[in-house]
Formats: C-alpha cells, sequence, structure tokens
C-alpha cells in the first residue's frame, strides 16, 4: 500500500462510483509516518469503542447499587448522557479540526474522554455519575471524525473505504474487549475496574499521538493564503451540498440509533431473557466480533461497488437479523443473528464515513463528517432512553429489537436513495 499515490476512487470497471468527489491530492508524508499516524488513530478509536461500550458491561453491577436507586428509565438516562456529549463532541470538534488542526483536536479529545472514563470509577453518586459520562462523551464523539478525516487526508482515495471501515473497527474491538473484560474482572474487582483500565490510553496510547501525529496537508493549506475561504456548517446546507448533507445526517441518525441501541441494552436484554450474566455478555461479545469481522466484508464491498450501495446492502442485513431473533430462535440462530446485527449496524456506520469523505473536499471534510456524526447522535442519544422506557413500560426484550431493527432499515432505504439520486459534484471553490 503506497499512500503518496495520487488515485480517484473507482469502480470495478474503472469507472467512478459516484461517492469521489474530488481526486486526491500527494500527500506530503513518507509511508512509514503514515502507517504510524494511522496505527495511532485507530489505537485511540479502540479506546474509545472501549470507554463508550464499557457502561453496557456495568449496567446490571449499578442496578445492584443500593443507595443510588437506579431503575431500567434512569440507566437510559445516563446512557444518554455520553451520547449527548458526543453529538456535542463531534458538531464541536470536527469543525475545529477543520479550523485548528486534526492533530491538537485528536489530542485534546483522547485527553479529554480517558480522564473523565477514569474518573467515573470514584463517582459517588449517580448524579456525578452521569456528569462525568457527559462531559467524556465529548471527548469520544469529537476523536472519531477527527481522527477519520486525518486518515482520510493521509490515504489515496481508492483506500478510503478500506480505512474508514478498518478505523472503525476500532469501535466494536474496543466493545470486544469491554465484554470479554468484564466477564472476570467485574466478579474479582467489582464494576469500578472497568473504568480505570481507561488509564492506559492516558499514559501509553496519548503519548504515541504527541510522537506520530502529524498535522495534516488541508490545514497547513488553509493556514496560508485563503484561509478564510468558507468550510462552515451553512457551506454544507447550501448548493451544490444541500441534499447529500441532509440525507447523511438522517441516514447516520438511524443507524447509529440502531447500533448503539444494542450496545447499550444488549446484555440487560438477555439477562431479561433469561440468560445469566456471562452468558449476557457473551452475547454482546457476538456483537461486537460481528462488526469487528463485518469491518473486513464492508471495506471490499465498499472498495468494489462504492461506499453508499455497500451501506444499503449492509442496513438491510441489520434489520433482517435483528427481526429474526425476535422469533425467539434456538440460542445458535441468536448468536448468529447478533453476529449479523454487529455486520450490517457498524459496517454502514463505517461505509457513511467513507461515503462522507469521499464526497466533500478536503476544505469540507472534517466538517461534513461532525455533520454527519453529530446529527448521527442525535439517534444515539435517544436509544437508550426509548430501550429504558420500552422496558419500563413492560412490552418486553422484542419491543426493542423491533425498533432496533426499523432504523436499520430506514437507514438502508435512506443509502438507497444516496446511491440512486445523490450525484457526485465537483467544489465549486476549487473550479477557479
Amino acid at each position: 500500500m503506497t499512500f503518496s499515490t495520487t488515485s480517484a476512487v473507482a469502480g470495478p470497471t474503472g469507472q467512478n462510483t459516484g461517492d469521489s468527489a474530488q481526486p486526491s491530492k500527494p500527500r506530503n508524508i513518507s509511508n512509514r509516518k503514515a502507517v504510524l499516524a494511522i496505527v495511532t488513530c485507530w489505537l485511540l478509536v479502540v479506546f474509545d469503542g472501549y470507554d463508550l461500550i464499557v457502561y453496557g458491561t456495568v449496567q446490571s453491577s449499578l442496578l445492584a447499587i443500593d443507595d443510588w436507586g437506579l431503575t431500567p428509565t434512569t440507566m437510559g438516562t445516563i446512557g444518554s448522557l455520553a451520547f449527548v456529549g458526543m453529538m456535542i463532541g463531534a458538531l464541536g470538534a470536527g469543525r475545529l479540526a477543520d479550523v485548528l488542526g486534526r492533530r491538537r483536536t485528536i489530542l485534546a479529545c483522547s485527553i479529554l474522554f480517558s480522564t473523565l472514563t477514569i474518573l467515573c470509577a470514584f463517582a459517588p453518586n449517580p448524579l456525578v455519575f452521569g456528569a462525568l459520562r457527559l462531559l467524556a462523551g465529548i471527548g469520544l464523539g469529537g476523536l472519531v471524525p477527527s481522527a477519520n478525516a486525518m486518515v482520510a487526508e493521509l490515504v489515496p482515495d481508492r483506500w478510503r473505504s478500506t480505512m474508514a471501515t478498518l478505523m472503525m473497527s476500532g469501535v466494536p474491538i474496543g466493545g470486544s474487549i469491554a465484554a470479554v473484560t468484564g466477564i472476570w474482572v467485574i466478579p474479582a474487582f467489582g464494576w469500578e475496574a472497568m473504568f480505570l483500565i481507561a488509564v492506559i490510553a492516558l499514559v501509553v496510547v496519548v503519548p504515541m499521538g504527541y510522537r506520530y501525529l502529524p498535522e495534516t496537508l488541508s490545514f497547513k493549506h488553509r493556514s496560508g493564503p485563503g484561509a478564510r475561504r468558507g468550510s462552515g456548517f451553512g457551506q454544507l446546507l447550501r448548493a451544490p451540498y444541500a441534499r447529500a448533507s441532509v440525507l447523511f445526517a438522517v441516514a447516520s441518525l438511524a443507524i447509529l440509533f440502531a447500533w448503539y441501541g444494542l450496545g447499550t441494552w444488549l446484555p440487560s436484554l438477555m439477562e431479561q431473557a433469561g440468560y445469566d450474566l456471562g452468558s449476557a455478555l457473551t452475547f454482546a461479545l457476538a456483537l461486537n466480533l460481528g462488526a469487528v469481522a463485518g469491518s473486513v466484508v464492508t471495506a471490499w464491498a465498499g472498495d468494489r461497488f462504492g461506499a453508499a450501495p455497500a451501506a444499503a446492502a449492509a442496513a438491510l442485513v441489520a434489520g433482517i437479523g435483528l427481526a429474526v431473533i425476535m422469533t425467539t430462535p434456538p440460542v445458535g440462530v441468536v448468536y448468529a443473528m447478533l453476529i449479523l446485527a454487529g455486520v450490517g449496524t457498524h459496517g454502514t456506520a463505517a461505509l457513511l464515513i467513507a461515503a462522507v469523505a469521499n464526497h466533500y473536499p478536503e476544505r469540507l471534510r472534517g466538517t461534513a463528517l461532525g455533520w454527519a456524526m453529530g446529527m448521527g447522535r442525535i439517534g444515539a442519544v435517544a436509544a437508550p432512553q426509548v430501550g429504558g422506557l420500552l422496558l419500563a413500560s413492560g412490552l418486553g426484550v422484542n419491543s426493542n429489537f423491533l425498533v432496533f431493527a426499523l432504523g436499520a432499515g430506514l437507514a438502508a432505504v435512506l443509502f438507497a436513495v444516496i446511491t440512486f439520486r445523490v450525484k457526485p459534484v465537483a467544489d465549486p471553490a476549487e473550479q477557479h
């Protein structure tokens, strides 16, 4: 893989797939430095995923704390707080990265979410715990679009689907680590120890970021003449980007509703279905391992057929998998369907990033990623709350699987619309 090659996204016949905006500009960075930067970004995304999904692994333990007095509804509210923070972080950090540079934004977000996740272990009550999760969410939400925007500038266009799915594989890998770790850490050391693991990111991976992350090409260019050229959210909602921006935002909302709803509630749902904590966490592991394995499939599909068409197919697979679970099949089928749900929900989220990165020019890329993922956090905010309300109302576990399946189905429809109705456009600012 040579990162300094200039290329464009191409379909199987060599024609543009419809996801591409502009050909890549040459990257003035050696292959070795690019690889080290990408690996560092990926490791940070792994811890981002761990720190986010860890809440789902400790829910039973938190409900058992007598003086906290938590219920499924309040647990859903606390779960939503992290996603509120993520929405703020994604919207703010994407724009901040375009203005101040990816490197400083990535490092600031990493330090923020790692420190506040560690502090969750010492929370004396639900109010403090929820506030810490809210503030940590700002860093969690800001890291992913900033890191993906950096990686998009370090690789040629033809590698963007692969790199986006590789980067996003860090989220379910982090979630898998949380599920596996929780099986033995929680009984042995308590729920607090799960949050203390975030210290590894703070003392090991963040220093790697200081050493290996470069400042990226587009920020250096904007620091010179022409730096004031428009690149804010207002640009996304005007021609020729308005239709794509709205569709990407709603599609992101729908698929993140499904993905983060499952990530938050699956262990509790499976416990309510009659499984013990260890078995419930293995279901969460199946979901996250499916997402990891799906990263390979969706990366290939995105490069072969285009990110938007592949995302439509992946979201459809997720919806079907969740619908099958509602029929109460044998346990082996449940595992298989959760793997498919992981492949489809997370794969769609990763392909969304590739589609957005390819659709917008470099001067708007970080802002566009922040917009799409920030709007998607509305779905992520709603999912834990909706799941808790459905459980509290006595509608049963299938009500959760139904609404998450509907979210995946809506995403499939929207990506199909993007595939057939949204055409690639040149950047008007670069046509002169």
